[in-house]
């Protein structure tokens, strides 16, 4: 009697110390299985699209994010960067955006699906360099009367904030608005855009 008492202890002790190892076995094989199904870096170069978060982005902050090899700028504007757009109009070389390349959901003042967010290809369309933004309303050296937006260090190209390009200088046309949508409120999908849109 006292055998069989240790050996079904045993005999428990040996099925849950088992259940327990295979358990943690399934979850290590999870892991990779479930990551696999993420878009690999090189997906992610040619063109898969990319889920961004915008829950943490204040209102005058620019998030960026690489989508295709590019930079992608993610701006959440105030409504005093929305309220200056207009006045710019006779400074830009193509206000209406005929002449630029974006979804035509993004051919407004604008240039975006949500007027809050301003979702931009960074390189300027001269010869590529990222502008640095500056969303400051006032005068600045290369700008009497700047109303905030992108400058390109590089040849002084510059960008109102919806992207859209100031009369003489080096940048044929507006900065690039790539295709995107939102999956929800605050989760952006770049590389999409909204069913229908072209």
């Amino acid at each position: 009697m006292p055998t069989d008492g240790v050996n079904k202890g045993r005999r428990r002790f040996l099925v849950a110390t088992t259940s327990v190892v295979g358990a943690a076995g399934v979850g290590f094989a999870a892991v990779p299985f479930i990551q696999s199904w993420n878009p690999s870096a090189k997906a992610q170069a040619v063109g898969a699209p990319v889920q961004v978060s915008l829950g943490k982005l204040e209102p005058g902050q620019l998030l960026k994010v690489q989508w295709r090899g590019q930079t992608i700028g993610i701006l959440r504007r105030t409504d005093e960067t929305i309220g200056y757009l207009h006045s710019n109009d006779e400074l830009l070389r193509d206000p209406e955006s005929l002449e630029s390349e974006q979804p035509s959901f993004a051919r407004n003042e604008g240039r975006a699906y949500k007027e809050e967010f301003l979702v931009v290809n960074m390189h300027c369309t001269h010869l590529g360099c990222v502008p640095q933004v500056i969303p400051q309303v006032g005068p600045q050296p290369f700008e009497e009367s700047w109303k905030g937006g992108f400058f390109c260090p590089c040849h002084k190209s510059k960008f109102d904030m919806s992207g859209r390009v100031y009369k003489g200088v080096p940048a044929p046309t507006n900065l690039k608005i790539p295709p995107y949508s939102f999956i929800d409120e605050r989760t952006l999908l770049i590389g999409v855009n909204p069913e229908g849109v072209a």
